[in-house]
């Protein structure tokens, strides 16, 4: 056995030969080109080998007296899956090919070795290896961003959001998430709970401004055994509900100047007293906060404590309302529909276009939550099979095709307008050139690279199997 590494080398191959010089001197050659090449004659050795040590690659010789190079491969891939492996022999014929390739060999090479051809072999394998292990590192984000369903983000809006959720998370720091009524904030936060460190301990919501002031004090803080009229015992409060995990605090700007207070001094000192306690109780708890209000005016007029302000605002999450992120749509639609179907017992294969345009010419004033009771409603009236515009409430229906006949919407400003226009155009465009998006770009006076672009910017959906460049008839 003769063992030849580059220190540089990053790719690993193993060459088994039963004819020791020949393998001594195609492992020197690799080694020259700068792969680490480990030369062995003894299959039984060279499976030893593999079992406790990675290969990147495996060339192999085909006759062997104990094994043959197939038999090998065959060995070696149970070993490795993922590993590339290639052939070599003097007898070469097609079904000696076709044999290794279909348990899993890469390629075969016939001796005497053309250098030359193998290293294009090797150079092809390298970037198959590349491009699944970059694929495999995909998945695995992928895994991680989309870990709660109901969180669908594909647009580079909410791309920049899931990188702060993503880098915030492993610390301790508090959050605020902040974004109009119905952006997911609730999910932000669970998102970053759950990439945290906390994430096995509790997650506890509470909706700040679904309780009267003396209520909310007593569910943050607990309350002792006739502290007021009612307190019949001794509760806990969600404070130490979260104890170890994380508190979400929705629509923070609600609650009154008293509660910040005791709010502003657990921050400080990470203790707080029960109502109609004196005795402070400490707790480890990470604070998320989320509201839908300007907390800067509400400082100005008064009614939220600017030392409150910096101890939530330590980072800062904007959650985009869905007018800013129409890209993601199509999917938003296709997530509610199949979650609704499902729930509904009922079952429906997509929905129209004129459903779609219906839905992206809307503002969405309520965002995704809007969304979803327009979707859920839709699906549970349809009488088809197929969601239609004449499943939508009337005045989407009809508000749509109304504005499809002006030029400016109600509420809508000059960017909007704008960027409705430009994709009207489009989308006329690729009807009227059967939707051969080369036609259209030429017609439109575009790239084809931008035209791409903008179909996927503006969330135009295309026919299944439409043609890109045409049939050049």
């Amino acid at each position: 056995m003769n063992s030849l590494t580059s220190t540089v080398a990053q790719t690993k191959v193993l060459i088994l030969d039963d004819e020791a010089t020949q393998c001594q001197m195609l492992a020197e050659a690799l080694v020259h080109e700068g792969y680490a090449a480990v030369a062995l004659t003894d299959p039984r050795e060279a499976l030893e080998r593999l079992a406790h040590e990675h290969f990147d690659i495996l060339i192999s010789d085909h006759r062997m007296p104990d094994m043959t190079g197939i038999e090998f491969i065959q060995a070696a891939k149970a070993i490795d899956p993922e590993m590339s492996a290639f052939i070599v022999t003097a007898y070469g014929t097609i079904e000696t090919a076709v044999a290794a390739m279909k348990l899993g060999a890469s390629d075969f090479l016939t001796k005497p070795i053309d250098l030359d051809h193998l290293f294009i072999l090797l150079a092809k394998a390298e970037e198959k290896r590349q491009l699944i292990s970059e694929n495999r590192l995909l998945r695995e984000q992928l895994r991680e961003r989309y870990s709660i369903p109901e969180i669908v983000g594909q647009s580079q809006a909410m791309q920049e959001v899931f990188s702060i959720v993503h880098r915030v998370a492993a610390t301790q720091a508090t959050v605020l998430v902040r974004g109009e009524s119905g952006t997911g904030k609730g999910l932000i936060a669970r998102l970053i709970h759950d990439h945290s460190s906390r994430r096995e301990k509790p997650f506890i919501a509470l909706h700040c401004a679904a309780l009267p002031e003396a209520l909310l004090e007593s569910e943050l803080f607990g309350h002792e055994k006739g502290a007021f009229t009612g307190a019949l015992r001794t509760r806990e409060g969600k404070f130490q509900a979260a104890h170890g995990g994380t508190l979400f605090l929705d629509e923070i700007g609600e609650i009154a100047p008293s509660t910040q207070v005791k709010l502003l001094r657990f921050l400080q000192e990470r203790t707080f007293e029960r109502v109609g306690s004196n005795f402070p109780v400490r707790v480890d708890v990470r604070l998320i906060a989320a509201t839908n209000r300007d907390l800067e005016k509400a400082i100005r007029d008064g009614v939220f404590r600017e030392d409150l302000y910096y101890r939530i605002n330590v980072v800062a999450i904007q959650v985009p309302p869905l007018r800013e992120r129409r890209e993601d749509l199509p999917a938003l639609i296709d997530h509610f529909l199949n979650k609704y179907a499902q729930a509904n017992h009922r079952k429906l294969d997509g929905y129209s276009r004129e459903f779609y345009e219906c839905l992206v010419r809307y503002s969405f004033p309520g965002n995704i939550r809007e969304l979803e009771n327009i979707v859920e409603n839709a699906v549970v009236l349809t009488r088809g099979t197929h969601l239609a515009a004449a499943d939508l409430p009337r005045f989407l229906s009809e508000g749509s095709a109304a504005r499809s006949d002006g030029l400016t919407a109600e509420g809508e400003d000059l960017p909007a307008m704008l960027a409705r226009i430009e994709r009207e155009a489009i989308i006329q465009a690729l009807e009227h050139h059967d939707y051969v998006q080369t036609r259209a770009a030429q017609a439109l006076g575009l790239h084809e690279r931008v035209l791409r672009y903008k179909i996927k910017k503006y969330a135009i959906q295309t026919p299944h199997g439409a043609n890109r460049h045409g049939s050049g008839g």
